[in-house]
């Protein structure tokens, strides 16, 4: 499915190509525009060639020198109107450890739960069920 103009963006970081690979097919499947990067400094440089992406969506371990939670809050300082998505197998967030009211969605997660994320708005629910207002 082509994106349509004015379409949300999002940009995938994650180190594991199939679950990388995977989250694309979700994010296409939807008609949203993807990127992706396998950790953060090469997400610093697709976010800095792509200005339209609005979604990060981004696992907290990865290999590199800056975590996913660091790449979050670095993104929110300077592009406070991408919204956030952070997944981990290894650890759990707190609503108040994620930047900007964004979700923490924990792996291993179902495609449905990622869609329902991406379509109804980050910044509207959480996975938990628990509002982000």
């Amino acid at each position: 499915m082509t994106p349509q103009p004015n379409a949300r963006s999002v940009l995938i970081v994650e180190d594991e190509a199939f679950t990388r690979m995977a989250a694309v097919d979700t994010v296409t499947d939807l008609g949203f525009e993807s990127f992706e990067a396998g950790d953060a400094a090469e997400a610093l440089d697709v976010l800095e060639e792509h200005p339209q992406v609005n979604i990060l969506f981004t696992d907290i371990n990865m290999p590199g020198t800056m975590d996913g939670l660091a790449l979050a809050q670095l993104v929110h300082e300077v592009r406070p109107e991408v919204e956030l998505i952070i997944t981990s197998g290894a650890q759990t967030l707190a609503e108040e450890d994620i930047p900007d009211h964004g979700a923490f969605l924990p792996k291993p997660y179902a495609p449905d739960q990622l869609a329902a994320l991406l379509q109804d708005g980050v910044r509207s629910r959480s996975i938990s069920g628990q509002s982000t207002d």
